[in-house]
């Protein structure tokens, strides 16, 4: 494998000092994919082993199962290819129906993170996210309405990332991404009116699950993700 980097710009923060988890995870995946020269949509499962640092490369290492991501003399991600992910819990609703849901994000009354890339309510150059509550579902399902303005592997990751912390619990307990699990299968384009739909999956001790799907267009599937979502104080995420 020919030396990789991967290097977060600034703009794609989650907490203030550290990487949005999404876009820094789907960053690394494409390069994963690239180098076992896999299919462009294959799953990829990354962790997050300390807060990823902005503006910064971080050199990519390959190991006998996994490879590991390097800033210095610390591992701040590990990634595996993974098997394919299930179908989505349950359908998307309309574009509209997911706009109306957007009055009841929570981070519109507090936000552990409001200048996050993907749900920050104090960006505005974000993907301006606003996961809430489905009122119709029985599954505790949220949709965020995304308006496309912008378009990479790493956003649609992004995308996918923050709608299943909120479905997970953020409100009650700031919580940041340890483990996504992610396939794009295809991008929308800029201007289309796409849905993100997000699960709860339960948790134990500091550790939460959710599962995501973003649709584009006619409600076609174009990325699943799974996350494991870690309990954290917001004041101590900070780059080594």
């Amino acid at each position: 494998m020919q030396s990789a980097t991967v290097t977060v710009p600034a703009r794609f923060n989650g907490p203030p000092q550290s990487a949005n988890g999404g876009w820094f995870a789907g960053a690394l995946a494409q390069v994963v994919l690239e180098a076992c020269d896999a299919a462009a949509t294959s799953a990829v499962s990354v962790r997050l082993l300390a807060p990823p640092p902005l503006d910064r490369a971080l050199q990519l290492l390959a190991g006998e199962t996994a490879y590991d991501l390097i800033d210095g003399e610390h591992r701040i991600a590990s990634a595996t290819l993974a098997p394919d992910l299930a179908a989505p819990p349950s359908g998307p609703v309309s574009y509209a129906d997911a706009l109306a849901a957007g009055p009841g994000y929570e981070g519109l009354l507090q936000h552990p993170f409001p200048t996050c890339y993907s749900c920050g309510t104090g960006r505005t150059d974000g993907l301006a996210l606003r996961p809430g509550p489905v009122a119709s579902s029985s599954e505790g399902a949220y949709a965020a309405a995304w308006l496309v303005e912008e378009v990479s592997v790493p956003i649609a990751w992004a995308a996918m990332d923050c709608p299943g912390g909120w479905s997970a619990g953020i409100a009650g307990r700031p919580m940041v991404l340890g483990t996504m699990t992610a396939a794009v299968y295809g991008l929308p384009e800029v201007g289309d009116e796409c849905v993100v739909m997000a699960w709860p999956g339960g948790g134990e001790g500091r550790r939460f699950h959710s599962s995501t799907a973003l649709f584009g267009p006619g409600q076609e599937l174009l990325g699943r993700a799974d996350a494991i979502w870690i309990a954290v104080d917001p004041a101590a995420i900070r780059p080594r």
